[in-house]
């Protein structure tokens, strides 16, 4: 079992474009940013535990950082972003789960 701390450091934040907006109203499914470390069974219990939901399925990846071109008079730079880990969970019809705010 996995103590509650970490059921709130596996959630970072929900992440909001119009593919996710999609996805909410097409197939139930919401779209997380989660810890790079977290698997699927913790992501899975997180999400049940903390949102009081029922999950289908949870599915990850792994979304590569950016590489930002900084271009001077003198350097050419190139400067990385962080990679991040997505996490798509699918709830069980009836199910819903809203965020209000908190997205980017």
């Amino acid at each position: 079992m996995i103590c509650k701390e970490r059921f709130f450091k596996i959630i970072r934040r929900p992440h909001s474009s119009e593919k996710t907006s999609f996805l909410v109203e097409k197939t139930n499914t919401i779209v997380l940013k989660v810890a790079k470390d977290a698997n699927k069974k913790e992501i899975f219990s997180a999400i049940e535990n903390i949102f009081e939901v029922k999950v289908k399925n949870v599915n990850t990846l792994i979304v590569k950082g950016k590489i930002n071109k900084i271009k001077n008079q003198r350097t050419h730079k190139k400067n990385q972003r962080e990679n991040w880990k997505k996490a798509y969970v699918t709830l069980k019809k009836g199910q819903h789960l809203e965020f209000i705010g908190g997205s980017e």
